[in-house]
Parts: structure tokens; C-alpha cells; sequence
């Protein structure tokens, strides 16, 4: 008796689960949501890599590089978000979030960063599981900055 009213009850809560009064189906659709309002992404973590480069002039272009790549990801609608880190004692530098799932299309964009190619910066990537908005932070991030960095 107790495991036919056990198996009643999460029957019960199953079909009892709360519904979202402000769910869109077209938004969701479009960022590529899951039930959940989640979809998948890569993360990727920038650590300080083994090599380092004194000559100002050759670190000065390398970051513009890599700042240029940025653009042209974020452009590219592949890369959704970009930033460095303060200070801490781990030697991480910074992060990525592709909205892309493959990791082997990554490490080509990855690729294409010069402070990577000459090991300023190490990475490592690992799939996650975040909100679908997150896509539409670049929509509010373009109209907020007043001078680029």
C-alpha cells in the first residue's frame, strides 16, 4: 500500500509542476532554450600561460590581437561574452562563453587569438549549461559602453 501511494504521489507532482505565466515560446525558440529556459555552451578559462614576453612593442600588438579577435567573434555572434579578472592567486586571466557546442570549432576560433598562439595565455574549456538569454546580453552591452577599452 505504502509504494502504490508513493508511486501516486510523485504521479501527483509530476503533473502538478509550475508553470511560467510570462514563457514565450517564440523567444525561447529563438535563443535555443530547453524546457528550462537553458541551453548549452562552452566556457572557456584563460590562465597565465608560460611565456613571457618583455618587449612592450611585441605585447602591446599581441593584445591588440587578441582584443581585435574578440570583435570579430563577438561579431561573428559566436562569442557572447569576454572578460578579464582582478587580480587573484590562481593565475586566471579571463573568460569566454561561445555560444557554440562543439569544442573542436572553439579551439579553431581559439586558434586565431595571438596572446594563445604565443602562450601568454593557457586555456581550458569545458562545456556548460547556462540560460539561453545570456545570448541577449550583447544586444544591451553594445548600447552601453561610451568609449571602447
Amino acid at each position: 500500500m505504502k509504494n502504490i501511494l508513493f508511486l501516486v504521489f510523485t504521479f501527483l507532482a509530476h503533473c502538478i509542476q509550475a508553470q511560467n505565466k510570462n514563457y514565450d515560446e517564440q523567444i525561447a525558440r529563438e535563443l535555443g532554450a530547453d524546457d528550462f529556459g537553458m541551453k548549452n555552451y562552452i566556457f572557456v578559462l584563460l590562465k597565465t600561460g608560460p611565456s613571457k614576453i618583455e618587449d612592450k612593442k611585441t605585447r602591446d600588438s599581441l593584445f591588440a590581437g587578441h582584443m581585435k579577435n574578440i570583435q570579430k567573434l563577438a561579431d561573428e555572434k559566436k562569442l557572447i561574452v569576454a572578460g578579464p579578472f582582478g587580480k587573484n592567486n590562481l593565475n586566471y586571466r579571463g573568460l569566454f562563453i561561445f555560444d557554440l557546442t562543439s569544442i573542436e570549432e572553439v579551439k579553431k576560433c581559439l586558434e586565431e587569438d595571438p596572446t594563445i598562439k604565443e602562450k601568454i595565455f593557457d586555456v581550458e574549456i569545458i562545456p556548460w549549461y547556462g540560460s539561453a538569454a545570456l545570448k541577449e546580453y550583447l544586444k544591451t552591452a553594445d548600447k552601453i559602453w561610451k568609449t571602447k577599452p
